[in-house]
């Protein structure tokens, strides 16, 4: 029995190595199926990145607010918000200021919205 319990642990343990992986090279973002609306898709990221200084009035020094389709739809337009949403983390300018970069599928998902048209 001894025996057995020695030859089985390592067993184990090489298949439990085999099950292991550390990259995430192969792992896929869901990406959205036909046209991307504001609030489908692109609400939910401004809402929960952006709005505790862009909401209505903006606070902390934000210059407008995101709190709603139209005010979003004008900074993308009329203002550099997808520029300042896609800087590298800690460069100048980057939003959301002094927080961490958005995940580049959220930046990837409104650069998409704005290229489709700003659909509400």
């Amino acid at each position: 029995m001894k025996l057995k319990m020695q030859l089985i642990w390592p067993a184990l343990g090489f298949i439990a190595m085999g099950c292991s992986n550390n990259s995430t090279a192969d792992l896929l973002e869901p990406s959205p199926v036909g046209i991307v609306s504001y609030a489908r898709d692109i609400k939910p990221i401004i809402d929960n990145n952006c709005l505790g200084c862009h909401k209505s009035p903006p606070e902390n020094g934000a210059p407008m607010s995101l709190a709603n389709y139209e005010a979003l739809k004008d900074a993308i337009t009329n203002r550099p918000l997808i520029d300042r949403i896609s800087r590298e983390q800690g460069a100048e300018g980057m939003m959301p200021l002094g927080g961490t970069r958005l995940p580049q599928s959220s930046i990837n998902l409104i650069a998409l919205w704005k290229a489709q048209g700003l659909q509400p």
